[in-house]
């Protein structure tokens, strides 16, 4: 862009006016505030002017300052800072370390002496979170190292909220809301001063340069960064604009959107916040002050100061629109609304605002172009035609008659420019995707979705996934035309999908996997046609591939039958038994599908459990063959067989037995037996064929599992016997007996084991079982004293109340009924129910309702 005049530099006040024909007076800072301008000295003076501005026949604006009064403030220190609070008619001064709070008019201290003392520099938050109308928020630097305070002033009080700690010294201040953005030694910080988080943004060297810090807008601010940068950052700590780029020595700055203007030892440079380029440079020599007030920007040196007045603008808006001026054209517009019929305006009005998008998209300005585009209700498809062939071949769309702007297409918008071309692009995918869903491709939606397909085909864009698998209006025509070309063949297969054509797109894909056709979209795209054909509903596709995914894997293969949801499992769609007969083939899947239907899905079903043990014990007799070696530790088949084994009830016990005899597997023979009940062969093999006492004890626990007491102890007492039998000369069945009793003490019969023990064994050598026994027996005879104590008193109560009953007498006569047959008694015999009621004896015995009526009948 080139270069433009955007300001003038017009004198405001003086140096005669100011400081008459002293030498030695300057400039030490500024507030303006409306038509009044305050102006600190170095002698500790406040200077107050009052500035007319007029238009010269030029068009240049001029200003005239007219001196009101002047005060000394008492000091012989010089004016740091002024800030104006025109809500309270009141002018901060900060001077010797002190705020005084002065009359904007007479510039007296407040009578009562309100200050705030300790601070080296401050600043007003101009986004208020009191919402008291009548205060102003002042945020200081304070004397105290690493420290700032926070004050609400008012007319003639300050009062003071929070005092926050810094990490470091805080030399320079902006306030927004409750965050506080603050330059440190070494370092800019975003802190929040309610909650007292803080954010780093970045570094800088204030022993090497002065440090900016400047609040633009609500939560934005700008800063002195590294390498002669204005960096942006909100309060989040996040830049939402690009730098510019100024001098490295750099004395102050401020806003004048769409303008960041820079003051430092020799220039005024103006930047441009929409595309980071210097717009015009002032030379202005020994400037130290730049500020803006209200959108009126102040300079000064220590002599003079100076206001940078923004030229005036053009008046015809066709042709501001045709010099490339957007923003004053727009404004313009908007101004002669009052001028033009309601309509009239609207349509033209509209139109403009679509011009005027499309001269800021071909100078690359989107976001502008977004805007407008949006707000003059833009045909999507005038901007989609610029782009060759993104639209349908079977759109019927023309553009706007008078053209909206002079390009046939973007190749000339571009000039060819490769780079410019790409950005044009992203724009249309970003634009397109944001409009898709609105009101705005009402009608559209095929053309939109469609070119947005081939935007994201030939930038190989990730969205272009993300478009295929949700709710879009793709032509299938041009779009799978589109995809080809570009050999974008998995999402082919995705559109394939969404128009239903479920065949189409697994063959395709499929035919990526063989390496048939090339797309390196998706690495793992065989697992993604598993997990496809896991969750489709069409049977006749799933069959067709089930050979092709099970050939390639048949642990991941299988995974289509496993894998599938619950409720369609459930609905049997697919008939495990076919299912089954399809595996025969690919063993490893077989045995993960009986794994899912016996482990996970628990079908108690006979065949499929028995073929899964059978399963497990070939895959470990193959492996026992091709080890050629008794291993110590169980393979990983060999531990699903045991477990099988042991937690089914429902295979074929015999028939597995025949097939494991000779097969050199104790273990799993020792838990057939077991099955069988056979638990003296069981615990033979663990005893004296293993050697593996711990297994056998092992052995009874598990065997045991659900079964009652008198089970679980003769299984122990049996495995006692088997030790015990092998005499004193076997010791290792000795010491293996001595610690069975010792560990599981309460599962024997203490007197029985008595009788089968050794004279020669010492009662040291069984302490803990003796010990066990005898808390176990004394446990069990105090819990039968406790439960014969419950026994006796409720039979106490039972007593009691049978003679409280019986101490009250019965009268019968003939004229009492039974109350369930409503009969005389004929003899002295009856029942008595707890309310009283009488009954015969042979009702009570048929009946066993009580009778609710106490009182009998009378026979009439």
């Amino acid at each position: 862009m080139m270069n433009i005049k955007a300001f003038t530099l017009v004198s405001a006040v003086e140096r005669e006016l100011l400081m008459g024909d002293k030498e030695r007076i300057n400039v030490e800072c500024v507030e303006c505030s409306g038509r009044n301008l305050y102006v600190g000295t170095n002698d500790c003076f406040i200077h107050h002017f009052l500035l007319e501005e007029k238009t010269l026949p030029s068009g240049t604006a001029a200003f005239t300052a007219t001196k009101q009064l002047h005060r000394h403030l008492g000091f012989k220190k010089p004016v740091n800072e002024l800030r104006a609070a025109s809500a309270l008619n009141r002018l901060l001064v900060l001077c010797d370390n002190s705020i005084t709070l002065v009359n904007m008019l007479s510039l007296e201290p407040v009578p009562s002496g309100a200050r705030i003392k300790g601070a080296t520099a401050l600043a007003l938050n101009e986004n208020p979170v009191s919402g008291d109308p009548f205060c102003v928020e002042v945020c200081i630097i304070s004397v105290k190292r690493r420290t700032i305070q926070l004050f609400l002033v008012y007319e003639d009080r300050v009062q003071i909220v929070k005092e926050v700690s810094t990490p470091e010294q805080p030399l320079a201040v902006a306030v927004d809301g409750h965050f506080l953005c603050l330059a440190l030694t070494t370092q800019y910080i975003i802190l929040n001063y309610s909650t007292g988080l803080s954010q780093d943004l970045f570094p800088y060297c204030s022993e090497e340069k002065r440090p900016i810090v400047k609040r633009i807008g609500r939560q934005e601010f700008l800063l002195a960064g590294p390498g002669g940068l204005g960096m942006f950052a909100t309060v989040a700590g996040i830049s939402q604009r690009a730098p510019v780029h100024w001098a490295e020595n750099v004395i102050g700055a401020a806003v004048c959107f769409p303008y960041v203007i820079a003051l430092d030892d020799e220039f005024i440079t103006v930047h441009s916040m929409l595309d980071q380029q210097q717009k015009q440079t002032l030379p202005f020599k020994e400037g130290h002050i730049l500020q803006d007030f209200e959108g009126r920007v102040i300079v000064a040196t220590s002599k003079g100061v100076y206001i940078l007045v923004p030229l005036p603008l053009e008046k015809q808006i066709q042709d501001l629109l045709a010099s490339r001026r957007v923003e004053e054209a727009l404004v313009l517009a908007k101004g002669a609304r009052r001028n033009i019929p309601k309509e009239k305006f609207q349509v033209m009005y509209r139109r403009i605002l679509q011009q005027a998008g499309f001269i800021q998209f071909a100078q690359l300005q989107f976001l502008e172009a977004k805007e407008l585009f949006r707000s003059g209700q833009l045909d999507v498809r005038e901007l989609i035609s610029l782009y060759p062939f993104l639209l349908p071949t079977s759109s019927s769309f023309t553009r706007s008659h008078p053209p909206l702007h002079e390009y046939a297409d973007l190749n000339q918008l571009t000039q060819g420019d490769q780079e410019k071309m790409a950005k044009c692009k992203r724009f249309l995918m970003s634009y397109l995707n944001e409009v898709r869903s609105t009101e705005v491709a009402n009608g559209y939606k095929e053309d939109i979705d469609t070119a947005l397909l081939k935007l994201y085909a030939e930038a190989d864009h990730d969205s272009l996934l993300d478009l295929l698998v949700t709710e879009n209006f793709c032509l299938l025509t041009d779009s799978a035309a589109w995809l080809e070309k570009h050999k974008k063949y998995f999402a082919l297969g995705l559109l394939y999908h969404y128009n239903h054509q479920d065949a189409t797109a697994v063959q395709l894909w499929v035919n990526i996997v063989n390496g048939d056709i090339q797309d390196s979209t998706r690495s793992d795209l065989y697992e993604y046609i598993v997990d496809f054909l896991t969750y489709c509903s069409d049977q006749e596709l799933v069959w067709t591939y089930a050979d092709w995914v099970l050939q390639r894997s048949e642990e991941v293969g299988v995974q289509v039958f496993t894998k599938r949801p619950w409720d369609e499992q459930q609905k049997n769609s697919f008939n495990p038994d076919d299912i089954i007969d399809c595996l025969k083939k690919y063993p490893k899947a077989l045995v993960k599908y009986l794994e899912h239907l016996v482990i996970d899905r628990r079908l108690q079903k006979e065949e499929y459990h028995t073929h899964l043990a059978v399963l497990y014990l070939e895959e470990v007799l193959q492996q026992k063959a091709a080890t050629d070696s008794q291993g110590l530790e169980p393979t990983e088949t060999q531990t699903k067989l045991r477990h099988l084994l042991q937690k089914s009830n429902l295979y074929r016990v015999h028939f597995v037995i025949e097939r494991i005899q000779g097969a050199g597997l104790p273990v799993e023979r020792a838990i057939l037996h077991g099955k069988l009940g056979e638990h003296g062969k069981a615990l033979h093999i663990l005893v004296h064929e293993l050697g593996d006492f711990s297994a056998a004890e092992d052995y009874c626990l598990w065997s045991s599992e659900g079964q009652d007491a008198p089970c679980r102890r003769h299984l122990f007492h049996t495995l006692l016997a088997m030790y015990l039998r092998a005499g004193p000369s076997a010791q290792e069945l000795t010491v293996a007996a001595v610690d069975l009793l010792n560990r599981h003490a309460t599962e024997f019969d203490a007197t029985q084991v008595l009788q089968l023990l050794p004279g020669s064994w010492s009662v040291q050598l069984l302490c803990p079982f003796l010990t066990g026994a005898m808390r176990d027996s004394v446990h069990a005879r105090r819990t039968a004293q406790v439960a014969l104590g419950l026994a006796r008193s409720e039979n106490l109560i039972y007593t009691y109340n049978k003679m409280k009953l019986k101490g009250s007498a019965i009268w019968l006569s003939d004229q009492k009924l039974c109350q369930l047959c409503q009969n005389p008694f004929g003899e002295p015999v009856f029942v008595r129910y707890p309310n009283g009621g009488l009954v015969h004896t042979h009702c009570a015995t048929n009946r066993h309702t009580t009778p609710s009526s106490p009182s009998p009948g009378t026979r009439t």
